[in-house]
């Protein structure tokens, strides 16, 4: 995927991905039967589907927010070689007209390797910062999670992501709902696990969201389609539908971090009750210049 830009408000998203990996559809679906995933996601031969790692830049005319980055390139040789590591997020942020130095404030909606992957670069054998002017922001009860190891999800984290920012004070560990910046905040929604967050952008009365791995891609809007990865998947059940009563006659426009071809959508009920996505047509403003 491309970078995509959209107004909202006095604000410019600009969606860039880290690329699209392949992964296990089973593990992406939980309990829902491959022969009802499979009509929405094509499956290769060894069972897995194209996910994509899409971040998303907020340029505020005061800040410019990065939401998200990617697996990033610290996987080990096994991982890699289950999950691919595609590792272009820095030259797509780069040519979409972002510069990493540009960018004052990272945030994480929770610290799995796949979310949090591009905060650190090794550099001569040190972990450094890949957004040197940057503050970053993640939940404190996350990050406490991560360092517990646990072995239900200890695979999902990377410490060289995170672990070096909040020893240098560059990570700020935050406690539930809160603003960031002026039209910038989070919003915990539990389920996938206990403190992951959702990013709210709102400008001139639009909000958008970045919703996370509670709804990972459009085809997960239905409450019971939940990955098996979800610690909680009853809550995320219910955070979902706290969501979409929000969303829906909100009219707030849905990010998605791991749709191959829909960064964003509305989100609508049909005549039947469900909830589907409307893709809205991408405006015409230039890649470049940015």
């Amino acid at each position: 995927m491309q970078a995509i830009r959209r107004k909202l408000g006095k604000f410019e998203l600009i969606a860039v991905s880290d690329g699209t990996y392949q992964f296990d559809g089973g593990a992406m679906f939980g309990v829902v039967p491959k022969v009802m995933w499979q009509r929405k996601m094509a499956a290769d031969a060894n069972n897995r589907i194209p996910f994509s790692l899409n971040s998303m830049v907020v340029r505020t005319g005061k800040n410019t927010v990065l939401i998200e980055t990617g697996l990033g390139n610290k996987l080990t040789p096994k991982m890699a070689s289950i999950f691919g590591m595609p590792a272009g997020f820095v030259n797509n942020l780069k040519a979409a007209g972002v510069a990493p130095e540009e960018i004052n404030i990272v945030i994480n909606s929770h610290l799995h390797f796949d979310h949090c992957g591009w905060n650190t670069v090794r550099e001569n054998g040190r972990v450094v910062p890949t957004f040197p002017n940057a503050i970053y922001y993640a939940q404190e009860g996350e990050w406490q999670h991560a360092r517990e190891q646990h072995e239900r999800d200890a695979i999902s984290y990377i410490s060289e992501n995170y672990d070096p920012l909040v020893e240098s004070g560059q990570m700020k560990l935050i406690n539930g709902d809160q603003e960031i910046a002026p039209g910038i905040s989070v919003r915990v929604f539990r389920g996938h696990t206990e403190h992951m967050q959702a990013i709210l952008v709102q400008s001139e009365g639009e909000t958008a969201c970045y919703i996370a791995d509670l709804i990972p891609t459009t085809a997960h809007l239905d409450l019971a389609w939940v990955m098996a990865f979800d610690l909680e998947p009853l809550i995320t059940m219910e955070s979902k539908k706290r969501f979409y009563e929000e969303a829906i006659p909100g009219k707030w426009l849905t990010m998605f971090t791991h749709d191959p071809q829909v960064p964003w959508a509305f989100l609508e009920r049909n005549k039947d009750g469900k909830v589907v996505a409307r893709v809205p047509d991408p405006p015409p403003i230039s890649l470049q210049g940015a």
